[in-house]
């Protein structure tokens, strides 16, 4: 599942229509995050250590590192490829339905949100960008090898990293087609940037805790924060800041886009907005059966934000049932009883008695004991209720 469900309805911006789609798409996404994290993390931590030990490991029967969930991925190629169109606008001016859009006309398109997915990519811009950066204590673009992406298929990409390397890729691919995709207005684009880094700072913080591949990811994440802000803190601290300097994230916007206008060739630049459809980007691409359904809308600030909170919440329920499920089976071999029906018993057997033996005065409290003294306790647990006239 991904935000590609759903991606081709529209709705009235601001509708109910458009509030039931964001939910339910977040929803999902974020609950169906946690069994790929969940299959990641045995992999990581239980099978392959075992298989370590006890010399298995070479066997060809586990996933290889490249195999991922991301769509368009495959399995590397001797040969490489080369990079057809990129896109090169920031993150929140609608890479992802760009990205819905390029795969639709036929190009196998890398975006970011799928960047953890693929073992082998992410290795190389942990490698070659991140670690370099972290070690230095300060965040640079450095010299991504592009050969790892176009192996894999990949014939265009959007979103960051990659944006950010427009002029190495028309470098090294001359024929490439860019699109740069904005918003309206900068305010527009740091208010839905500015909610989606604090929705996902945390989660992938603590994610990263567990899991190797989202604490490169977050490493990522802080080298991007450091670029966008102009400040190295970013990177260098010891927990991740979430809060954007707006100024600065800004001018980095604008000033990206200003570079890229005069930088790249007009013949190879689209400068887009998602909002104008299918028609400039099939007249861009050269695409004559331009596609008649609706143009993906996906991703939205509000879907993302309940994709984080549904991406917690699943793994904490699951949790929670696992716990329940240790704690059902020793208390009932402890008691005997299920939780269920040790309830049921207090409920119907002590309860009543408890509550007869506090309507007891003290005297005959005092009798009741000596009765069961003298009984031998073959009287214990029954009393009666004094009559109240």
């Amino acid at each position: 599942m991904s935000m590609k469900s759903g991606a081709t309805s529209n709705f009235q911006p601001g509708s109910w229509q458009e509030l039931l789609h964001d939910v339910y798409v977040g929803t999902l996404t974020g609950a169906c995050h946690f069994p790929y994290f969940l299959k990641t993390w045995i992999m990581e931590y239980l099978v392959l250590p075992v298989l370590r030990i006890t010399r298995l490991s070479s066997l060809n029967f586990l996933p290889s590192s490249h195999d991922s969930v991301g769509d368009g991925s495959s399995e590397p190629t001797e040969t490489n490829g080369e990079l057809k169109v990129v896109g090169i606008g920031f993150g929140r001016t609608g890479t992802y339905s760009l990205t819905l859009a390029l795969e639709e006309l036929g190009y196998p398109t890398l975006h970011t949100q799928h960047l953890y997915e693929n073992k082998e990519i992410q290795q190389m811009w942990t490698d070659l960008i991140f670690n370099p950066s972290l070690a230095n204590g300060h965040a640079e673009l450095g010299t991504p090898d592009f050969d790892v992406i176009t192996q894999h298929g990949y014939e265009a990409t959007t979103d960051f990293p990659m944006a950010l390397y427009f002029d190495q890729i028309l470098a090294r691919y001359p024929d490439c087609k860019f699109i740069l995709t904005t918003r309206d207005s900068s305010e527009k684009w740091f208010k839905s940037w500015d909610t989606l880094t604090k929705t996902i700072t945390a989660p992938t913080y603590y994610g990263g805790l567990f899991i190797s591949g989202v604490r490169h990811y977050s490493i990522y994440l802080r080298w991007l924060f450091a670029l966008v802000n102009k400040d190295d803190s970013f990177l260098t601290s010891s927990r991740p800041k979430m809060a954007q300097y707006k100024q600065a994230a800004i001018a980095s916007y604008e000033t990206h886009n200003a570079r890229v206008r005069d930088l790249v060739p007009p013949s190879q630049l689209l400068d887009y907005s998602v909002k104008q459809g299918w028609q400039p980007l099939c007249e861009f691409l050269e695409v004559s059966d331009c596609p008649s359904t609706p143009f993906p809308k996906t991703n939205s600030a509000r879907s993302v934000q309940i994709q984080a909170v549904s991406g917690a919440l699943v793994p904490l329920v699951f949790v929670l049932f696992c716990l329940f499920a240790v704690f059902t089976r020793v208390f009932q071999f402890a008691t005997g009883k299920t939780p269920l029906a040790w309830l049921q018993y207090q409920r119907v057997v002590v309860l009543p008695n408890m509550v007869n033996w506090l309507l007891l005065s003290e005297k005959e409290r005092e009798q009741q004991r000596q009765h069961e003294k003298i009984v031998g306790g073959a009287g214990a647990g029954t009393y009666h209720v004094k009559k109240v006239a």
